[in-house]
């Protein structure tokens, strides 16, 4: 009795329940990996190891399975072991997220130290979607501020940066989030020194926000991600992509003034690519 009240309670939480009298070979490729799932639900084991589960799923499925894995955690208090390629899946559901890459160890931190503090341009650029745009900047001095230049423009920083000292003078790794750009208008309060001047050649809209894909005239460094959708150094292609406001009016073919939250950058020695700090 306990055994069927298992399998039905499982079956209903995988979306599965009109499919328990069905036959393997009567199951999608999606069913199947659900049912594979239930299995392992339904024996409780002390540890859950899971090798991309919602992989075969459909984008709908997909996000209402993470939340239900999530809480299904929770109530349980079992260990899991999630591999995954799917970010979103890894920040969403990990409390501590290991990164790999070549089979070596990169990072494991929690997913906000993650976004927060990559300890090099690989991590920074797996972690965020759209990826951490990288560029080669010099460090440089003016008015006594910390400054920053990315190709003929340049960025003056807020605050002290002790560890950039021994870069003075020298080129950098400089990281900016697509999130950490908006269109000069509608910046509420743009510092001195935080404004970056670029043609616009691409303007996608998402509804609760728009990607702006520009050129700035700085070389664009690889993180080393394979899937990262980065364009490296191509002329007149972009090599940036900022998230805007919906209400911004720049379009295509625009030269637009794009505000930075300068104090939000980050910076990796262009060698090791680890992170300065």
């Amino acid at each position: 009795m306990a055994i069927d009240e298992r399998v039905r309670r499982s079956a209903a939480l995988l979306e599965l329940t009109q499919y328990l009298d069905r036959k393997p070979g009567q199951l999608s490729g999606g069913q199947r990996q659900r049912v594979a799932m239930g299995r392992a639900i339904v024996r409780r084991p002390s540890v859950f190891l899971m090798d991309e589960p919602l992989s075969n799923l459909d984008a709908k499925l997909r996000v209402q399975m993470r939340a239900e894995i999530s809480a299904l955690q929770r109530e349980l208090g079992v260990t899991t072991v999630y591999v995954t390629h799917d970010q979103v899946e890894a920040m969403t559901m990990g409390h501590r997220v290991a990164v790999l890459k070549d089979g070596l160890l990169q990072q494991v931190d929690t997913p906000q130290r993650l976004y927060d503090q990559p300890v090099n341009a690989f991590v920074a650029g797996f972690i965020g979607s759209p990826s951490m745009n990288l560029y080669q900047g010099k460090v440089g001095r003016a008015d006594d501020r910390w400054s920053i230049s990315l190709g003929a423009q340049r960025l003056l920083l807020p605050d002290d940066r002790p560890a950039l000292a021994p870069y003075e003078g020298r080129d950098v790794v400089v990281g900016i989030r697509p999130e950490d750009f908006e269109d000069a208008v509608l910046a509420p309060s743009v510092s001195d020194g935080a404004v970056l001047t670029a043609p616009v050649t691409l303007v996608e809209s998402l509804g609760s926000e728009i990607l702006v894909h520009f050129r700035l005239d700085a070389v664009a460094i690889d993180s080393g991600d394979p899937d990262a959708s980065e364009t490296l150094a191509h002329e007149h292609t972009p090599n940036s992509v900022g998230k805007f406001s919906p209400r911004s009016s720049v379009r295509a073919g625009d030269l637009a003034q794009i505000a930075v939250t300068v104090d939000h950058l980050h910076f990796f020695d262009l060698d090791t690519r680890a992170a300065i700090r």
